[in-house]
């Protein structure tokens, strides 16, 4: 039987967390995407606390967008983070794209957080 995009994305992210552990040095950066938002998690897994978090719905970062679908509000999110896991010391991160394709919202997040000074 065919498997449905849910559970394809369900096995992806099986694999890859096999394969990532957030660390209280290095902890983890989850990321979700749902159809109207993007949210964003630093977790470690040592601790099982999450540190820091932001999203398109965070009031900080839904004043700047104009749309909270786009490209451009997940790099608003991808700054954002980044932002915080500076204030909080954090230099160093795992990403987790938690079973979503690294192409369009997810990248551009990625690519935000890195250009803001996060390091993957």
């Amino acid at each position: 039987m065919a498997m449905n995009r849910a559970e394809m994305r369900g096995n992806r992210r099986v694999r890859v967390r096999h394969k990532l552990r957030g660390s209280d040095a290095r902890p983890r950066l989850s990321v979700f995407r749902s159809l109207h938002h993007i949210y964003v998690q630093v977790i470690s897994d040592e601790s099982g606390r999450t540190l820091t978090a932001a999203s398109t719905a965070t009031a900080s970062v839904r004043e700047a967008l104009t749309s909270k679908r786009s490209v451009a509000a997940a790099k608003a999110v991808g700054k954002a983070i980044a932002g915080l896991c500076q204030e909080k010391g954090i230099s160093e991160v795992v990403f987790d794209r938690n079973g979503f394709l690294y192409h369009g919202r997810v990248k551009a997040l990625a690519e935000a957080a890195r250009e803001a000074g996060l390091k993957f």
